[in-house]
């Protein structure tokens, strides 16, 4: 059986912005809610039922695991993105991509510059990650406007390398990082879950937080029980180790929690 969501039509080839110049689009869905339980249900010969019980065997499904059913859901997306960030996108190598080619191509004039409420300075407790509060005013109007600077100068020296005729491929070697890139993503639900838990965390970089969410919106058109589901029980819940777990049994028995100092500040951060 086919899957058809009126839903999902609607927003077929609709871009979404996302920060300055980029943008998620739906180009294609294969199946739906409709086709987990499908799938799910064919060794009985039996496909979707009540809402209520498709709901019901979709949550079992997320609860305990059963990822296969969720294979059967496949998404095309094109999107536009500002280069660092597709490096840590492409990361996730369960998806298919065919990215836009700066030696076929000239690229557009087109960098990231972060809003001045999102520039930060390093945090002191996270290596990889910005602090919480911005700088101050005057020091993001200085980090702006020397992003700019660079921006401009890279540009400017990217033409001047094409017209003195030097080959696309080479001209396009000192572009900065901050270039905005295109590609079409191809991905199943399963990876695509797994995708957003990992990039719709508090930890991910700010950027790429943003895509994911409005890729949950998007996927939410399509399968809205499967992603109320993963919200639940995967983006909102929290597993814990055996320890961890001799840890809640310690103190539902009035007991102290027996984990060292690091280990109890984690757990304890996943019990808030």
């Amino acid at each position: 059986m086919h899957c058809i969501v009126p839903e999902a039509e609607e927003i077929l080839d609709r871009e979404y912005p996302v920060l300055d110049h980029g943008f998620v689009r739906l180009v294609d869905y294969l199946g739906s809610d409709q086709r987990i339980v499908q799938s799910a249900r064919v060794s009985y010969g039996e496909g979707t039922k009540t809402y209520r019980q498709d709901k019901g065997l979709i949550n079992y499904l997320m609860r305990n695991d059963h990822t296969s059913p969720f294979e059967q859901v496949v998404f095309t997306f094109h999107v536009k993105m500002p280069i660092f960030v597709a490096r840590q996108w492409t990361r996730h190598r369960t998806a298919r991509m065919n990215e836009i080619s700066g030696r076929y191509s000239v690229m557009k004039d087109e960098v990231y510059v972060p809003a001045r409420e999102n520039i930060a300075l390093q945090s002191e407790d996270n290596k990889q990650g910005r602090s919480a509060e911005p700088v101050s005013d005057e020091m993001a109007s200085e980090v702006i406007s020397i992003m700019n600077e660079d921006s401009e100068r890279a540009f400017a020296n990217y033409h001047r390398l094409l017209d003195m005729g030097i080959a696309r491929e080479i001209s396009r070697i000192d572009l900065p990082l901050s270039l905005y890139t295109e590609f079409y993503w191809e991905i199943d639900l399963h990876n695509l879950f797994h995708f957003l838990k990992l990039r719709l965390d508090g930890h991910a970089q700010y950027e790429i937080r943003q895509y994911g969410i409005v890729m949950l919106e998007i996927i939410r058109k399509v399968c809205p029980i499967a992603v109320e589901a993963f919200e639940n029980h995967k983006l909102n819940g929290r597993s814990f180790s055996g320890r961890e777990m001799d840890a809640i049994r310690a103190m539902l028995d009035g007991k102290e929690c027996p984990l060292e100092k690091r280990e109890k500040e984690i757990f304890l951060e996943k019990l808030r």
